[in-house]
């Protein structure tokens, strides 16, 4: 399995779709489905009926899951940038292409 290119926790540019130029943060990564849950993008909203433990009832506003293809790693300056790998100091660590500077570490 190759090195993930995005990870929980970065912040993302969605590249198209109905949030198309929208940014997030990933709170998670599906590699087996190839997919990740941005904050705030992507939202699903599910009518919930009144329950015992729910009695109001109501909107549920969930982000779901989108493609990986469909998101880039946000720069320093906010706009979309590809990642490589480079080995610095005996680490390989990501880096931004646009820029050149490291993502983590």
């Amino acid at each position: 399995m190759a090195a993930a290119k995005i990870k929980k926790g970065d912040s993302v540019v969605v590249l198209s779709g109905k949030d198309k130029g929208r940014t997030g943060t990933v709170l998670q990564v599906l590699p087996k489905d190839g997919k990740v849950v941005v904050e705030g993008v992507n939202v699903a909203t599910k009518h919930r009926k009144p329950t015992q433990t729910n009695p109001q009832g109501g909107i549920d506003r969930t982000p779901a899951p989108m493609a990986i293809s469909k998101v880039a790693v946000a720069g320093k300056d906010g706009k979309p940038t590809r990642v490589r790998f480079e080995v610095k100091d005996g680490k390989k660590v990501r880096v931004a292409v646009k820029s050149g500077e490291t993502i983590d570490g």
